[in-house]
């Protein structure tokens, strides 16, 4: 077995966790309809911690499998990149970064940043698992759907999504090999352009000055050096919205959003919920609630009972 036959297989058993629930917490139903839209308003809050407790289990689940066990186990790294590693006698050591993903929020709002330099040999992949409770807003997390992709491959869709110099400039951590492991440097960064008109005409003409494949992004030290040039002569800010999987346009991440999006949970396609459950009004909310969560209004006599 090597690096590529364990993340495949790794990745054949995260996808049988499809409908797998989680025995790790578990959200009591709302006793009210109102209870039930304040929860939704903000059971999105619980996202990062039960993203962790799911991280935390997959590698329990895949240690569980025989097939890994004659070459060595799943480990977390926390903190660390990426979140679980298999360690044992394959080289290069294989990797999973593991997002968990509440698809009721607004969007996958998980970053990846570390650099094309990371993946020469493909080691690294990612792991995305999308979640909800069992009955939307509460029950026990219960995972819709897996999506394992190339680390590689959202890296390099990031880098093309994002770079377009002089406007916008990827840029690779410096060189800290020299460092402790905790003070090295792993990750990408994105610069937004702001300077004048004038000053963007003037940047574009050196980008030009570059050749035919100016804005080819490259992670190579003579590429970012002419990078590091436009940084230091125009001023740019640093954007902190850079690498969100969600905006990137991976065609893989895009296709698993759009199939989380069609899986119907209680009644109602994902989709259909989150633009239920994100609109300000009211009565459609608690219809939805009462129709097909089967929450109703409550008396006081009866709560008291």
């Amino acid at each position: 077995m090597n690096t590529q036959d364990v993340i495949k297989l790794a990745a054949e058993y995260l996808a049988n966790l499809s409908w797998h629930t989680f025995d790790v917490l578990n959200i009591s139903k709302p006793m009210t309809v109102n209870a039930a839209v304040n929860l939704a308003k903000v059971i999105s809050k619980l996202s990062p911690l039960l993203g962790n407790l799911i991280e935390f289990n997959t590698v329990e689940f895949l240690n569980k499998q025989d097939d890994f066990a004659e070459f060595g186990t799943w480990q977390r790294q926390d903190p660390g990149f990426p979140d679980a590693i298999f360690v044992g006698n394959i080289q290069p050591i294989p990797g999973l970064e593991i997002k968990a993903w509440f698809p009721l929020a607004t969007e996958i709002t998980a970053r990846f940043k570390d650099s094309q330099n990371h993946f020469q040999f493909d080691q690294t992949h990612v792991a995305i698992l999308a979640w909800l409770p069992e009955k939307i807003i509460y029950g026990k997390p219960r995972i819709l759907d897996v999506c394992v992709v190339s680390g590689l491959s959202v890296a390099l869709a990031r880098d093309s999504h994002y770079h377009n110099p002089p406007d916008y400039l990827v840029l690779e951590p410096e060189d800290t090999t020299q460092r402790t492991a905790n003070l090295q440097q792993t990750n990408t960064n994105g610069y937004k352009f702001q300077g004048s008109d004038s000053e963007f005409l003037e940047a574009q003409k050196i980008v030009d000055s570059w050749g035919s494949e100016a804005k080819i992004y490259k992670p190579t030290k003579e590429y970012q050096h002419l990078l590091r040039e436009l940084l230091i002569r125009y001023k740019y800010r640093l954007d902190t919205n850079f690498a969100k999987i969600d905006r990137i346009m991976h065609p893989g991440i895009e296709e698993f959003k759009k199939r989380v999006y069609r899986v119907e949970v209680c009644g109602m396609p994902v989709k259909q919920w989150n633009r239920i459950l994100s609109s300000h009004q009211q009565v459609t909310i608690k219809k939805s609630l009462q129709e097909y969560l089967g929450i109703k209004e409550e008396s006081i006599d009866e709560l008291l009972d």
